[in-house]
């Protein structure tokens, strides 16, 4: 499997987890920041995360990505969840 739809599925799931933790209907909004090592760009991880979320409680959050352009940044080559907005 592309790594790149990995990296979009494991996000997903993570927020799951994080809904789920909370006792919440859904995600209504996820911020995430792309390093910029990161191997995907925010249109393809918008793609993926768009699929990965269909069917599931969350499908239809709000993404917003945050990109850096500092390659010697510690996370240059991660993906990270920023922030999660969720409904109760």
């Amino acid at each position: 499997m592309d790594v790149r739809i990995v990296a979009a599925f494991r996000s997903a799931k993570k927020i799951n987890e994080v809904v789920e933790q909370n006792q919440a209907c859904r995600a209504k909004s996820v911020k995430v920041r792309l390093g910029d090592l990161a191997f995907i760009s925010a249109a393809h991880f918008r793609e993926h995360f768009n699929r990965a979320t269909v069917g599931t409680p969350d499908e239809g959050a709000w993404l917003d990505i945050d990109t850096s352009d500092d390659i010697d940044d510690l996370h240059a080559q991660d993906i990270m969840l920023v922030s999660l907005e969720i409904e109760t």
